[in-house]
């Protein structure tokens, strides 16, 4: 008969875990800082982070040169650039910087898990495709926020520095906050939706950045076109394709404010109130989100 074979155990000091099981809301916490991070290119090399941070810089430029021209001048507070007309046309800067850091910053953030093929981890776990789509939209509207805010944020402090009395400036304006606060995060929040639904349809950046750009760059097209020369109510409606003019009709009504507009104005010409572009904001937004939520609901991976 042969040998019985003979074996040997070795303690290799396997221990069991009995720290803190995270759950589905750690993994998305996780994916939003992750997202927000990459948002302004952090924790990456540094020209990864130069094309956002400047965009954020050419957003506060009007706010950023008021300041420098009020350290050095007196300037009367009638003439300070008002907050409702700090992201509509009266400046083409800022919302030009938020559509550009829209067309940046998105595609990243969906673009790269599709191209390295990282979905099926984020999904084997305990991340959900609806959690991945909500996460990463936070993260976009979230940025936006940061860049909305800021500016708005440095001439609410800079015109009290200007005039004689810090805290009655505060006292007398205090009401402004609210209309700040709610205008930059319906921005930041329709900006976001619009970008991250077209980048969520193409892995490959440039296809998504352009994709991310044509709407702001053809829809005024078309929507001049049918203000200017449709004259009856499907031609006022054009208004509504232009982003830019439905931030305007929204902030001016958060402001509760008449734009300082000539005439012939589009914003005139269509002649709606301020709570039409609210609720259009809002249902663009509200139909975009679901639409990446349904996009990556169905996507074979």
């Amino acid at each position: 008969m042969s040998e019985r074979a003979a074996g040997s155990i070795y303690d290799l000091g396997y221990r069991r875990y009995e720290g803190r099981r995270l759950g589905p809301w750690d993994a998305v916490l996780s994916l939003y800082v992750h997202g927000l991070r990459a948002a302004f290119g952090l924790g990456r090399r540094t020209r990864s982070k130069v094309f956002p941070m400047g965009l954020a810089v050419v957003a506060a430029i009007p706010a950023l040169g008021y300041l420098m021209a009020a350290a050095f001048i007196d300037i009367d507070i009638s003439d300070a650039i008002g907050a409702e007309d700090y992201f509509t046309s009266t400046f083409f800067f800022p919302p030009a910087a938020l559509m550009l850091f829209v067309a940046a910053v998105a595609p990243e953030l969906l673009g790269r898990d599709q191209r390295h093929a990282t979905l099926p981890l984020y999904f084997s776990r305990g991340l959900s495709r609806q959690d991945y789509a909500l996460a990463r939209y936070a993260s976009m509207a979230t940025a936006l926020l940061a860049l909305t805010l800021l500016p708005q944020a440095l001439l609410f402090f800079g015109n009290a520095l200007v005039v004689d009395s810090f805290g009655g400036y505060f006292q007398d304006e205090w009401g402004q906050v609210g209309p700040i606060i709610g205008s930059s995060l319906l921005i930041s929040l329709f900006f976001a939706a619009i970008g991250m639904v077209i980048s969520a349809q193409s892995g490959r950046r440039a296809f998504a950045t352009i994709g991310v750009i044509a709407p702001f760059v053809f829809l005024p097209i078309i929507s001049g076109v049918l203000v200017g020369v449709v004259e009856n109510f499907i031609g006022r409606l054009g208004v509504f394709l232009n982003p830019f003019f439905v931030i305007d009709g929204f902030t001016y009504w958060f402001f509760d404010a008449a734009p300082d507009i000539g005439e012939g104005h589009p914003l005139n010409t269509a002649d709606f109130a301020g709570g039409w572009y609210f609720f259009f904001a809002l249902a663009v937004t509200a139909i975009a989100v679901a639409l990446l939520v349904r996009h990556y609901g169905r996507r074979s991976l």
